[in-house]
C-alpha cells in the first residue's frame, strides 16, 4: 500500500480522461500522499484483512481521482476519501458475507456450524474475535465513531469534521457505541 500510495504510477495518472480535462495532477498526488494511508487504515479497520484493505483503497483512491474535479471543496478531501473507502470496504464487507451465507446454505443445507468448544475459544485470540462480532453488530456511523476515535486516536471534533455531523452527535453515538460494546463484551 505505501508503494502505491508515495509513487503512483505515471500511466495511472496520465491515462485518464480527467487530465485532459484539467485536473492539477501535482495537487492531487500530493493529497494521495498524504491521505492514502488513511485509506488503507480505514478499510482495513472493516475488513480486518490487509490484502482486501488495500484493493478497497486502490479503488477508493482512483475514484476520487476520477471525480477530483467534482469536488466542491478540495480542503474536505480528506474526509471524502475516508467516506469513499469506508463505503467500499462496507460494500466489500457486506458483499463477502453474503458470499459466505450462499456458500455455507448451499454446502450443507438446514444445518447450522458447530458451537466452538472452550478449547478452540482459548486458543483463538478470544479477546480479539469478541471485539470483531461486538463491531460488526454496530451500526455503521456509530463503529466508524468507535475507529475513528478510540482505535485511530482522531479528536471527537476531528471525527465530527470528517464524518460532517455535530459534534454532540458524534459524543452521543460514541457513548452509545461503548456501551453497547462494554455490555457484548461482559
Amino acid at each position: 500500500m505505501q508503494e502505491f500510495v508515495l509513487n503512483p504510477p505515471a500511466r495511472l495518472l496520465s491515462a485518464d480522461p480527467a487530465e485532459k480535462a484539467g485536473v492539477d495532477s501535482t495537487e492531487f498526488e500530493h493529497r494521495l500522499r498524504e491521505c492514502g494511508p488513511l485509506a488503507f487504515r480505514m478499510a482495513r479497520a472493516v475488513l480486518r484483512n490487509d490484502a482486501d484493505a488495500e484493493e478497497v483503497a486502490q479503488e477508493a483512491l482512483l475514484r476520487a481521482y476520477r471525480k477530483w474535479e467534482d469536488l466542491r471543496d478540495p480542503a474536505r478531501f480528506r474526509a471524502w476519501v475516508v467516506r469513499i473507502s469506508f463505503r467500499l470496504a462496507l460494500d466489500r464487507w457486506r458483499s463477502v458475507r453474503r458470499r459466505e451465507r450462499r456458500e455455507t446454505a448451499w454446502a450443507a443445507p438446514g444445518t447450522q456450524p458447530a458451537p466452538r468448544t472452550a478449547e478452540q475459544v482459548a486458543v483463538s485470540n478470544e479477546f480479539q474475535a469478541r471485539l470483531e462480532r461486538a463491531l460488526d453488530e454496530l451500526a455503521d456511523k456509530s463503529r466508524l465513531v468507535v475507529i475513528l476515535s478510540a482505535i485511530h486516536g482522531y479528536t471527537l471534533e476531528e471525527v465530527a469534521a470528517i464524518l460532517e455531523i455535530p459534534v454532540g452527535t458524534v459524543k452521543s453515538k460514541l457513548f452509545h457505541a461503548r456501551k453497547r460494546l462494554a455490555e457484548k463484551l461482559r
